[in-house]
């Protein structure tokens, strides 16, 4: 239908400003981490608080109250997440991926490519993004917890000390 009645698009004017303001309200109360793209928990919760407002605006057999007791909540589930898993060894284990190793002093790694479902021509792609041009001179490309590639070139490594926690690291790199 192109239009039922005035008092629906009153509704959206002021359930979706009040929503709005309590949305803006729960993240600053809540820090940056609500909304980081830092691992699978915070996109879940990202789209859940798109999905959350998009059915309090809507959904007229939601309330507003219940709308903003979910933004809350999710805030809350965010934070414990984001607690446990920096605070918690065994919870990072359990709540976000561990980084991989893809490239190493130039060579691919076929096994971990293979295991993480990332193709040579990516890899190739990251390395050209980061300005490189000659895989050889790469020493590490590392597929990070939140899905990026981080490429360091050669002679960036230095210490190989930004690598640490990365499995497969090799030995005398370290």
């Amino acid at each position: 239908m192109w239009f039922d009645a005035w008092i629906d698009i009153v509704r959206v004017l002021l359930v979706g400003s009040a929503a709005y303001v309590t949305l803006i309200a729960v993240l600053r109360i809540s820090g940056k981490r609500t909304l980081a793209k830092l691992n699978a928990f915070d996109l879940v919760v990202t789209v859940a608080v798109g999905s959350t407002l998009a059915t309090i605006l809507l959904n007229t057999d939601v309330s507003f109250a219940e709308g903003a007791t979910a933004f809350a909540l999710l805030a809350t589930l965010q934070f414990l997440a984001a607690t446990v898993s920096s605070r918690l060894g065994a919870g990072r284990s359990v709540l976000t991926a561990r980084p991989t190793l893809l490239v190493s002093q130039g060579r691919l790694l076929d096994d971990a490519l293979r295991r993480q479902r990332v193709s040579a021509d990516e890899i190739r792609q990251a390395i050209r993004s980061s300005g490189q041009g000659d895989v050889s001179q790469i020493a590490a490309v590392v597929l990070e917890t939140d899905g990026t590639l981080s490429v360091i070139a050669g002679d960036k490594i230095g210490d190989w000390s930004a690598l640490a926690g990365v499995p497969d690291i090799p030995a005398r790199s370290r």
